[in-house]
């Protein structure tokens, strides 16, 4: 899922880059955008599920083989290829509804959904509920969850007694929560600011540090 997301916009902005062409066409624009939506949406998910998988590994390590069994593996992995066909589809469905734009540039290196939205002279309200109804759905209920999960390993692993056996709880942990970190922190600050203030310039770089870094 991160080299689908990845491979979405790098080899495009590489082009741009090496033939100083920044043009994409608009059927281009919305193909991008729709594996954007799709692959991110997916990382997005399963970097959910990955919390509840170690929160279930740290905080009920007896019951984890019986409870994260294949089949719930194979339902929670279906339910994220859902969930991210889903807001994949929304958007594009949103954006072909357009009829008009007040500009055809784009303040960034790929067709990014919310700064597409907003170049349409149609009414805001569609843009603005679809944006922030997404928003919810994918920043605000999974970080609500990964938080959850992390309060609850924090609390199992100061009660182990050895410094060791802590160290080892938590660093099972470090390379997830640098990528929540990471994968958040930029993405879905520049995913609502852009519906509100946006700035290319600020906009870009938190652009590169979740697609790119």
């Amino acid at each position: 899922a991160d080299i689908c997301f990845t491979s979405t916009m790098i080899p495009n902005m590489i082009a741009d880059i090496s033939t100083h062409n920044r043009v994409i066409s608009y059927v281009g624009c919305l193909t991008q955008m729709s594996f954007f939506s799709l692959f991110g949406c997916m990382d997005d998910a399963l970097l959910t599920v990955m919390a509840y998988d170690r929160f279930l590994a740290i905080c009920h390590p007896l019951n984890y083989v019986s409870i994260m069994n294949p089949r719930l593996c194979v339902s929670l992995l279906l339910l994220c290829v859902f969930i991210s066909l889903l807001d994949s589809q929304l958007h594009n469905l949103v954006a072909l509804q357009f009829t008009c734009f007040r500009d055809v540039e784009i303040a960034n290196f790929f067709c990014h959904p919310t700064q597409l939205l907003s170049l349409s002279c149609s009414d805001t309200l569609i843009k603005n509920l679809v944006t922030y109804l997404v928003g919810a759905i994918l920043g605000f209920f999974p970080m609500l969850g990964i938080l959850f999960s992390y309060c609850k390993i924090v609390s199992t692993v100061l009660k182990i007694p050895s410094s060791v056996g802590r160290y080892k709880a938590f660093s099972t942990c470090s390379s997830h929560l640098s990528v929540v970190c990471l994968f958040y922190g930029s993405g879905v600050g520049v995913y609502l600011a852009s519906a509100v203030s946006y700035s290319p310039r600020k906009g870009m770089v938190a652009s590169l540090m979740y697609t790119v870094v």
